[in-house]
């Protein structure tokens, strides 16, 4: 493993070097914790620090991070409390998601930090939103969102690069080779040697890095965020590196083949960048004792602070309010002046005018942009709003509520049009998963409006015209309104688009 080290300050150095062994350090002792009994799971990342870490050094503290479950490193090397991260851990309170999930489950508005959920891919179009955002804002800003082996198998890998590239998204997709999804080798997963082969299918730039020399890879993703900054666009990052541990503590790694094992053990990338700085005298050994006694001394303060807080107690009450972002919208009377409006016309209106009261008000949909959707609801409003508000968007319904979804988290509204409400079904996962739990979970802002026109009776067949309203009403978190008359619909639309809140809303198109 070569290391240009001749390229930093001694203090750069050393920095990196206590950056990457505290994860290692704090795994080390949950692991231990975990046999104990004191936390109930652990996903390791022990083999593949140097990605985590780079990654919370090289992007800017304001720039958000989509990470996954082995990426530790990204978590500590943003500053995030340790009390706060073994809280979390355990599922107590003063935790990140107040007990509702454990280990790596969660994100941070503070930290800039955009939590997974267990299907891996959805996190891949809420950075595609975050992304289009900075965009919009003119902003010099990135976000860089992970994945691995496993997750890059999903469709919703290929919706989220796809509309990152039509776009030119400022979104970093970094994809962690670690040669197996849980137990499933790579060459069982897909069929080539690299993920840099993906970049000219998409159009994207590509690169691949030893994911275990934790100079190369920060001075990569240093170079591809000022590369992105200065002409926005997606980049492929592929680091190549490799899971020590088991998927996660209880599955073992008996499936690895024990001389894979023993070579990248000797990759290990903090044992190969501390036998470096020693032997080009960057540190000594009784440095190195003097970081490692500090690191757990943090460590045990953490451990002190978390287990001195009480056990989770279930409050009904709090459980219940916590589903929504606490707001008050004003009662607004009637107008004296009326008009004769259909459905479509009333919706259109309303539209129209929340476009004209929040200018971070942006429509996604298909066909919306010039031809005004099928149902012609948006006709025009290219003319008034532009194209940047109102966007035209691939065929790809999963990547667009995650990119409405990341607007909202820095800052926008969002209304995305599902061209029929049957073809909510390629959406589900990240409507139910995603939107509708992550202001409960740890008060992340999902200010978006689902259009869904609905129903019929108009000979549409049976994927064109089915009311599956019901579908939403057993998930906790959403809002669901369905007008009866035109006289409800625009009233009903406009409150929806206030409300900072998810909002499925429901037109017949009878």
């Amino acid at each position: 493993m070569e290391f240009h080290s001749e390229l930093y300050e001694p203090s750069t150095l050393e920095n990196l070097f206590r950056q990457i062994l505290k994860p290692r350090m704090i795994e080390e002792k949950m692991i231990i914790l975990l046999r104990q009994g004191k936390i109930s799971k652990w996903f390791s990342g022990i083999g593949q620090e140097s990605v985590s870490v780079a990654a919370g050094m090289a992007m800017s503290p304001e720039e958000y991070l989509l990470p996954m479950h082995r990426n530790l490193g990204l978590f500590t090397a943003r500053g995030v409390p340790l009390n706060r991260l073994f809280s979390q851990f355990q599922g107590k309170a003063n935790g990140f998601t107040q007990g509702r999930d454990r280990s790596f489950h969660f994100g941070s508005k503070e930290h800039k930090i955009v939590g997974m959920i267990s299907h891996l891919g959805p996190q891949l179009g809420i950075a595609d939103g975050i992304g289009l955002g900075h965009l919009l804002d003119g902003e010099q800003k990135c976000a860089m969102v992970f994945t691995g082996d496993g997750g890059s198998s999903q469709g919703d890998f290929h919706e989220a690069l796809n509309v990152a590239a039509v776009w030119n998204l400022p979104v970093i997709f970094v994809i962690e080779a670690n040669g197996y999804g849980l137990s499933t080798p790579s060459s069982e997963q897909f069929k080539f040697d690299s993920f840099t082969v993906k970049g000219p299918a998409y159009g994207v730039d590509a690169l691949s890095v030893d994911g275990n020399n934790i100079l190369e890879v920060f001075q990569t993703m240093t170079d591809v965020r000022n590369s992105v900054l200065a002409n926005p666009r997606p980049f492929i990052l592929e680091c190549r590196t490799f899971r020590m541990r088991g998927h996660e503590e209880a599955s073992g790694t008996a499936y690895v083949p024990k001389e894979l094992m023993e070579f990248w053990a000797t990759k290990d990338p903090v044992e190969n960048f501390k036998n470096h700085l020693l032997q080009f005298g960057v540190i000594t050994e009784e440095r190195i004792q003097e970081i490692r006694s500090e690191i757990t001394a943090e460590i045990e303060e953490g451990l002190a602070s978390a287990y001195a807080e009480p056990a989770m107690a279930f409050d009904a009450e709090k459980e219940q309010r916590d589903l929504f972002q606490e707001t008050s919208l004003e009662d607004i009377a009637a107008g004296e002046t009326t008009e004769e409006l259909r459905l479509v016309d009333a919706i259109s209106l309303g539209l129209k005018q929340s476009m004209q009261k929040y200018p971070e008000l942006i429509i996604m949909g298909q066909d919306v942009a010039e031809y005004g959707g099928v149902f012609k609801v948006t006709q025009g409003f290219v003319e008034e709003f532009g194209k940047e508000r109102v966007r035209n968007t691939p065929l790809c319904e999963s990547a667009i509520v995650g990119t409405a979804l990341g607007l909202s988290i820095v800052g926008k509204k969002a209304v995305m049009e599902m061209q029929f409400a049957d073809f909510v079904t390629c959406g589900f996962n990240q409507i139910i998963n995603n939107l509708a739990k992550i202001h409960w979970r740890w008060g992340q802002n999902a200010d978006v409006v689902i259009r869904m026109p609905t129903g019929a009776g108009v000979n549409a067949g049976p994927f064109h015209s089915q009311s599956n309203e019901a579908w939403f009403f057993h998930t906790p978190g959403l809002k669901i309104a369905y007008p009866a008359f035109p006289s409800d619909a625009k009233g009903l639309l406009a409150r929806a688009i206030e409300d900072p809140n998810p909002v499925m809303f429901f037109e017949h198109k009878a």
